[in-house]
């Protein structure tokens, strides 16, 4: 029987921005939480894990998957870790794309292959990834947005095929959120980004808690008949007739 204390969870990018702020609301849960980053995030917990590694390198991500399901039974997988190399189409590369393939696609197919086995055993499990309203369409993303769009058909592609076995796959679509993301395409309190949030629907920008509200929504055990879906929490960017 299933207790509220007893779940795992591993984020990646659980160091900093939505993922920091996610990996809290989880702990304040009493579950535990393992982040998968470059680098050790400030935030410390005894129920707090931290496990470096470079998702853009397979060999790294598939070492660390495999330490992780030796030491855990994961019930809960977010994807949380993004980069965006944003490029108009001139300076757009294949490498480019290659990348960001590997950082938001491949390191999630490895990271996933290795939690299933635990998940499937116990008949329950949510899987969840962090998108972007980039997915419909940005200016200067066509690595970011390719990759992101990309996460939206792998996840309704796994919800079909896991939710006999009592795991959800979902996605979290944001946009504008401030984080350092953001930050490093639009300058802190820069006319562009007091511009950017007027012309949004709902008058300002998101913050990491308005992310989080969504993926502790679709992590709940109770919440078991919704899979395979897409929730932009945008701020109606995603309508339409907003350029990010």
């Amino acid at each position: 029987m299933n207790t509220e204390n007893d779940y795992t969870a591993v984020i990646t990018g659980g160091n900093k921005g939505i993922g920091a702020d996610l990996a809290q609301a989880l702990l304040a849960r009493g579950w535990r939480v393992v982040s998968i980053a470059r680098h050790k995030g400030e935030v410390s917990h005894p129920a707090l894990e931290h496990v470096e590694a470079d998702l853009m390198d397979p060999t790294a991500v598939s070492r660390a998957a495999t330490e992780i399901a030796a030491r855990h039974k994961v019930t809960h997988f977010i994807h949380n870790a993004g980069v965006i190399l944003p490029n108009l189409i001139e300076d757009a590369t294949p490498e480019d794309i290659t990348a960001l393939a590997q950082l938001h696609l491949g390191s999630a197919l490895t990271l996933v292959q290795a939690f299933l086995p635990a998940m499937k055993a116990r008949g329950f499990g949510r899987i969840l990834f962090n998108a972007s309203r980039a997915a419909l369409g940005a200016k200067t993303r066509t690595a970011y947005s390719a990759s992101k769009a990309g996460m939206i058909g792998m996840a309704r592609t796994w919800a079909l095929e896991l939710a006999e076995h009592g795991i959800t796959v979902n996605v979290v679509a944001p946009g504008p959120i401030l984080t350092d993301n953001f930050w490093g395409i639009v300058p802190k309190g820069s006319e562009q980004e007091a511009d950017l949030a007027n012309r949004l629907p709902v008058g300002r920008l998101g913050t990491p808690a308005d992310v989080t509200r969504a993926f502790v929504f679709f992590a709940e055990p109770e919440n078991s008949f919704i899979t395979g879906q897409t929730l932009y929490v945008c701020g109606g960017a995603s309508i339409g007739g907003v350029p990010i």
